[in-house]
């Protein structure tokens, strides 16, 4: 599916629901690669009105803010999802934030935490896709280390939310799990919806295999 055409699919899936804060950001990111910046950031900054522990869309909103010539605008909100993904443990999206601040002149904010691992806060388990406590899947939802990854990492709540948002994706765009292609745009989706960006993608990949 063609830029314009994802554009299009997105923009129809937000207008039908409003709440839909994946069909934000996946219309947000896809307005993003295809350097319409201040559509982008419009869609991103609703995204971080109905999901304001979601640290990647601070990152990609502040980008967008750069791309239209937002700076100062840029820099309240890069600022904060500096802060908040410090304290979640999103050390990927904390760098590429530093990095945005860094390319308009700016020093990321100086923040004193504890170094403590992502998915846990004072003995809780914390959703990393929305930054709240949350209980633990059971077990990975599908085999291997993106199942195992999101077992670690994504709440049950955030877990049962995706299934519903991925029906609506199944129903919007009409999709056939016969068709490989198909199976790819679903998982696409669902990678998005749960944070999984192409560098956790990457780690993932790299981590230690999955019995």
């Amino acid at each position: 599916m063609s830029t314009p055409e994802r554009i299009a699919q997105f923009e129809k899936m937000a207008s039908a629901d409003p709440t839909n804060e994946m069909a934000h950001f996946s219309l947000g990111n896809a307005l993003l690669q295809a350097g319409r910046h201040a559509e982008a950031a419009r869609s991103l900054q609703r995204v971080i009105e109905l999901s304001p522990g979601m640290s990647k869309a601070y990152q990609l909103c502040g980008q967008a803010q750069i791309g239209a010539g937002w700076a100062d605008q840029a820099v309240v909100t890069l600022e904060r999802g500096y802060t908040l993904a410090a304290e979640r443990g999103d050390r990927m999206v904390e760098q590429a934030i530093a990095k945005a601040l860094e390319s308009i002149g700016r020093e990321p904010p100086r923040i004193e935490r504890a170094v403590r691992p992502a998915a846990t806060v004072d003995g809780s388990f914390v959703c990393r896709r929305t930054g709240q406590p949350g209980t633990r899947l059971a077990s990975a939802p599908f085999k291997g280390p993106v199942g195992a990854w999101i077992g670690e990492n994504i709440s049950a709540e955030t877990w049962r939310n995706w299934i519903g948002q991925g029906t609506k994706v199944i129903n919007e765009m009409r999709l056939d799990f016969s068709r490989d292609k198909d199976q790819e745009i679903y998982d696409q989706h669902m990678r998005e919806y749960l944070g999984i960006d192409d560098e956790v993608l990457a780690s993932i990949a790299v981590a230690k295999p999955v019995a």
